[in-house]
């Protein structure tokens, strides 16, 4: 059991790594590997995810998120306006039409679970 708190501490750094390179390179996702990070660290070391859980950076997103009180609209848009323009090229780069369907599915998936978040208040107030 010690083994697996272990792999987990090192995959939420890694997720948490990724997370923070998002911020400044647009094509990285930051909140999926947040919200891996903290999943993560909630399952491997309370210090560690009360640690994310009230960061000045990502803490009231992660609690708004964890808490049920859902995503900043901003976040749903910019989410959805970036992961469509990706799946549409991967879609039409991909040289079978079954898995262009899957990724389209998947999109959809995404795309329903994002609408239907709550829609927190805005982080910046």
């Amino acid at each position: 059991m010690a083994g697996m708190k272990i792999a987990l501490v090192i995959l939420g750094c890694l997720f948490l790594v990724l997370a923070v390179l998002g911020i400044f390179l647009p094509l990285l996702p930051t909140t999926p590997f947040l919200l891996l990070a903290s999943a993560c660290f909630a399952r491997s070391s309370n210090k560690l995810h009360n640690w994310l859980r009230t960061h000045g950076r990502f803490g009231r997103y992660l609690r708004d998120y964890e808490d049920g009180r859902g995503i900043p609209l901003r976040g749903k848009v910019l989410a959805l306006a970036m992961m469509w323009p990706s799946m549409i090229y991967a879609m039409l780069i991909v040289p079978l039409p079954v898995i262009a369907f899957l990724l389209f599915l998947v999109a959809c998936g995404v795309t329903a679970y994002l609408l239907k978040l709550p829609t927190a208040r805005p982080l910046d107030d």
